[in-house]
């Protein structure tokens, strides 16, 4: 399915319902909700939050995102900004913005490294769990 296909029938598919006349800040409420929903399913992804399974949050990730993509796709339609344009604008400004490989990669080592030592900072923090154990027996 084309972008452009999907924005179009979505909006059809809203009118038939009369979805249509939703507010564009109550579109972006519930997009708001989903998005919390994805948040919460990369915790788990990362290991924060304890998963069912690998499979179940690919499963549960996956419908997710897809509830977020509505409420977007809703939100541009009521705005009047074809998404697929949109896209292609945005495609157009990132690879002029960072077409040297090498920088991004340089860019990306410096990330890295940010995150590197902010872990290992949060690490060396004193009253972390297993000294506060000790000293409440």
């Amino acid at each position: 399915m084309e972008i452009g296909e999907y924005q179009r029938w979505l909006e059809a598919w809203d009118r038939a319902r009369g979805w249509d006349r939703v507010s564009p800040s109550h579109t972006l409420i519930h997009a708001m909700e989903e998005l919390g929903e994805v948040a919460r399913l990369i915790l788990q992804w990362e290991g924060y939050k304890e998963s069912e399974s690998a499979e179940r949050l690919r499963q549960d990730l996956e419908e997710e995102l897809s509830d977020v993509f509505v409420f977007l796709f809703k939100l541009a339609y009521q705005a009047g900004v074809d998404v697929e344009a949109a896209l292609a604008r945005g495609q157009a400004k990132a690879d002029g913005r960072y077409d040297d490989l090498a920088e991004s990669a340089v860019m990306l080592d410096r990330y890295h490294a940010r995150q590197r030592a902010a872990l290992e900072e949060m690490l060396r923090r004193p009253g972390r769990v297993e000294e506060n154990r000790g000293s409440a027996e």
